[in-house]
């Protein structure tokens, strides 16, 4: 069996490019949609194993949601996310300044806490300006 492949190929490069481009949190079918602008030749498969890849190696962050479609984050700067339950958006929300660091947490039975990645549920404009529209 072969040694794991860590290094950045162009595959990687060029997802990882694509996906620092956006701010929507794409899922891994729609990064394989503009990946294949670049690389038309990449296949479906291809593109999750390198965002597993990504994910792993501290480059990207996966976002999962309860019972929602795993999406893909390119900033990897402590910051949480706000997730409208109707249309399942994303949109960043900027760590406050006096926020807590995780650094100074204190979890009994652990010996160190390393991150913390929040979500918060709404509706975003366009799902609520739908409702005041009478559409469902």
């Amino acid at each position: 069996m072969g040694r794991p492949q860590s290094r950045m190929t162009r595959q990687r490069t060029v997802i990882l490019e694509e996906l620092c481009k956006v701010k929507s949190h794409p899922t891994a079918d729609e990064l394989y949609g503009v990946v294949r602008k670049r690389l038309p030749k990449i296949s479906l498969g291809t593109v999750y194993r390198n965002l597993d890849f990504l994910v792993e190696n501290g480059k990207i962050v996966r976002l999962v949601s309860a019972g929602a479609i795993r999406r893909y984050d390119g900033d990897i700067t402590p910051h949480h996310h706000t997730r409208c339950v109707r249309c399942g958006r994303i949109v960043d929300i900027a760590r406050p300044a006096h926020a807590l660091s995780v650094a100074d947490m204190v979890v009994p039975e652990f010996a160190a806490i390393f991150a913390v990645w929040l979500e918060f549920e709404g509706i975003c404009d366009s799902c609520a300006n739908l409702d005041r529209c009478g559409i469902e």
